[in-house]
């Protein structure tokens, strides 16, 4: 009985460390993003700026490319590779890029 409370406290405990995002994970994701959409989220080009965007509306475009209900050239390939949690990471950082 005693060890089976350890191992539920074990379990528990490495969930909590693997939900807790590592902000320099997160900028290590959102650096693949710098190529088109600058540093950070902040275009200097012709693609659309992606600091400071709603993290709602980062997150349901992501998801329409992902699922193929979005057109793009090379977005579809991206948001493919990213799971949802990932996508809700990127959401997240470039909400709070100003």
């Amino acid at each position: 009985m005693r060890f089976s409370h350890f191992m539920v406290a074990g379990i528990m405990l490495i969930s909590i460390h693997t939900a807790q995002a590592d902000p320099r994970n997160v900028a290590l994701l959102a650096s693949a993003c710098a190529v088109c959409h600058g540093t950070n989220g902040h275009s200097q080009g012709g693609t659309p700026s992606l600091a400071g965007l709603n993290k709602n509306y980062f997150i349901q475009q992501m998801l329409a490319f992902k699922h193929g209900q979005r057109d793009g050239t090379v977005m579809t390939q991206h948001a493919a590779g990213y799971t949802e949690e990932e996508i809700r990471l990127l959401a997240q950082y470039f909400s709070e890029q100003k």
